[in-house]
């Protein structure tokens, strides 16, 4: 049986690209804190850290929900 090019589906292949650039947002957000503690900005991170925290708590959950249905509807293929 010879594999076909679009093996995968439209949502399986949303969710990767979602997670991918999920987590690149998780590296370049510590990256970038580890950065601004070095040159003194500590206050900026306070504002903004309660904020970032809520998106990727939300972002995470919708991930997760999508990784789930992802995992369901592949199964059942």
């Amino acid at each position: 049986m010879a594999m076909k090019k679009d093996q995968y589906s439209a949502l399986f292949r949303f969710v990767t690209k979602f997670l991918k650039y999920f987590l690149l947002t998780l590296v370049g957000f510590a990256i970038a804190y580890v950065m601004s503690m070095s040159v003194g900005a500590q206050h900026l991170l306070i504002m903004i850290l309660p904020l970032f925290r809520g998106l990727v708590w939300r972002a995470a959950i919708i991930l997760l929900c999508l990784l789930a249905t992802t995992v369901v509807i592949e199964s059942l293929r």
